[in-house]
């Protein structure tokens, strides 16, 4: 007779499907995210407090190559 596994033992651990792991494709996806997003804030802070021109053109450099990689993501995976 066998006994029941315990779901709170730390030694063995059941194998993980796909559906349970998270992917590198959504990793840099979400990290893509938050580039865009601390970005656009940083050139809305940077226009709000008067900050140099160079900080306004780095920020949107930064905010459009990152969105451009998601559209580019985007576009290959409905392939």
């Amino acid at each position: 007779m066998t006994q029941p596994q315990d779901p709170y033992r730390l030694g063995t651990t059941p194998p993980r499907t796909p559906e349970d792991t998270v992917s590198r494709g959504d990793v840099l996806r979400t990290l893509l995210w938050a580039v865009v997003v601390l970005s656009a804030v940083t050139n809305m802070a940077a226009s709000y407090g008067g900050a140099h021109t160079w900080v306004h053109l780095a920020s949107g450099v930064v905010t459009v190559l990152a969105a451009g990689a998601l559209v580019v993501r985007g576009l290959r995976g409905r392939r």
